[in-house]
């Protein structure tokens, strides 16, 4: 099933993480409402269009693929600030991209340490941040952070990872009580076990063990976040700010 609102229709929303799982599933969904898509990549261009000419055909008023690295500031800037000039003032804004490198507490070293937290909490703070002014020439803006249930519960071997989603919280709460009187949201997801390429390499006995631990038993779908997140862009979610929404089949009550 498939959330539809009528006012994400050419709304340009940019998604960054967008080439695969959570992040896909997120750009197919607004590509279904008609929204103008805004999707940054690092490497092959060959891919980017072939992502691009796939969100069109799923009814995309527009896609447009940006070229820059999340952790280089500089041209990450220069290339949203161009797009503003060109296109107009970015009105949704999914902070998707992420990255984990499970490990014993014992062995982290200080660069394992910068790495994660630097794409995950840095980066996205950098680019909000950055935004941010001209959020305020846009109408019904919308962010939504893409934090992690290990973000709320912790997880043994995931302490940068659980540090830096627990961070992109405390941004979340913070940026939305700071912008909430320009009429400015921003919210946070915390996704549980959701089924994606990570859960399907997972061996079968340690399937059955993380399933036997959610109580609706079973992993979530790509959709189950894509229409949550879809829904907060949206206006019916216009009061609305500020939340952090669990969408873990009841893993964390």
């Amino acid at each position: 099933m498939n959330a539809i609102f009528s006012d994400l229709e050419n709304k340009i929303i940019l998604i960054t993480g967008a080439s695969r799982g959570i992040g896909k599933g997120i750009a197919q969904s607004l590509a279904k409402n008609k929204a103008h898509i805004v999707f940054n990549y690092r490497g092959d261009e060959s891919q980017a269009n072939e992502l691009k000419e796939e969100l069109i055909s799923l009814g995309a008023t527009k896609v447009s693929p940006l070229k820059f690295d999340m952790n280089d500031y500089d041209s990450m800037k220069t290339s949203l600030d161009e797009f503003v000039k060109s296109e107009g003032p970015i009105s949704g804004l999914v902070n998707n991209a992420g990255v984990s490198k499970d490990q014993l507490l014992m062995r982290v070293k200080p660069e394992d340490i910068d790495y994660i937290l630097d794409i995950n909490l840095k980066s996205v703070m950098v680019l909000t941040n950055h935004l941010s002014r001209q959020f305020l020439k846009a109408e019904n803006v919308s962010i939504v952070n893409m934090s992690s249930i290990v973000g709320l519960m912790g997880n043994a071997s995931q302490t940068n990872y659980a540090a830096s989603k627990a961070g992109l919280i405390g941004y979340t709460k913070s940026f939305a009580k700071e912008l909430a009187s320009r009429k400015i949201r921003c919210n946070a997801i915390c996704p549980g076990f959701i089924q994606t390429e990570m859960t399907e390499n997972l061996a079968e006995k340690a399937q059955e063990q993380y399933k036997a631990s959610i109580p609706l038993g079973e992993y979530g779908q790509v959709a189950d976040v894509a229409n949550l997140t879809t829904f907060l862009l949206s206006s019916a979610s216009s009061y609305i700010t500020g939340e952090v929404i669990k969408v873990d089949g009841g893993l964390y009550i």
